[in-house]
């Protein structure tokens, strides 16, 4: 089965100035690549299709390295003049998909994923679109998720005290229908604008994996991938 990748690697890395200026945050470097390589090579390259690269701030360095080709696996971009916010950028880049599911990534976290499982509980769910979810300890820096049995109910504000809960882990497996589906504006959130009208309609599916999860737009989880990384 093939599918493509859209990756967002449009981000400004406002928090991550201090640190890391001159590119864009997906090329920020994690042990001496990119940190766009570490995402990359964990994809299973003989199913894409093709990846597409959602890009803005400074894209040329990303153009650049890695230019038309990865692996052997086409790259095309989906260049965002402005910031067109999450929704926007996936609804760019989903302009160009030509397979008939799609697997969407954020340039700057590192979910460890196994998508040969997702792709299961998303094929045999029949819903829009699945989202890989990660339970966290005290997860006050982000929103929440409820899930009854595979479907997701309800995302839930951030809010502190929390023991621990699921997290949006930021990987997604969307049909290609999701396309008609989205929002007709061209800038807005993805969060918001889609992902919060989808679960009032049952369309969503949730998928829990245990695996390492790193956001890397955070200083401190920018210094722990050098060192998870380096091994």
């Amino acid at each position: 089965m093939k599918f493509d990748v859209i990756i967002l690697a449009g981000g400004l890395g406002t928090r991550l100035a201090s640190v890391v200026s001159d590119v864009p945050k997906p090329m920020a470097p994690v042990a001496g690549v990119p940190f766009l390589d570490h995402i990359l090579k964990k994809l299973p390259h003989h199913n894409i299709g093709q990846l597409i690269l959602a890009v803005g701030h400074k894209y040329e360095k990303i153009e650049e390295y890695y230019g038309n080709l990865y692996q052997s696996i086409p790259i095309v971009y989906s260049i965002e003049k402005e910031p067109l916010g999450t929704g926007g950028g996936i609804g760019k880049a989903f302009t160009l998909v030509k397979e008939k599911t799609a697997l969407i990534l954020n340039g700057d976290t590192y979910f460890d994923v196994d998508y040969e499982q997702m792709w299961q509980t998303h094929s045999g769910n029949g819903g829009l679109m699945t989202l890989a979810l990660k339970q966290m300890p005290t997860p006050d820096r982000y929103g929440t998720v409820l899930l009854d049995n595979k479907s997701i109910v309800r995302f839930q504000e951030k809010q502190t005290g929390l023991n621990s809960g699921l997290i949006n882990g930021g990987v997604y497996w969307a049909d290609a229908s999701l396309k008609d589906e989205l929002p007709k504006m061209e800038k807005y959130s993805f969060e918001s604008e889609v992902l919060e009208k989808k679960v009032k309609e049952g369309k969503l599916t949730g998928h829990i994996s245990d695996g390492l999860f790193i956001d890397i737009g955070i200083p401190t989880d920018y210094e722990r991938a050098q060192e998870i990384f380096a091994h």
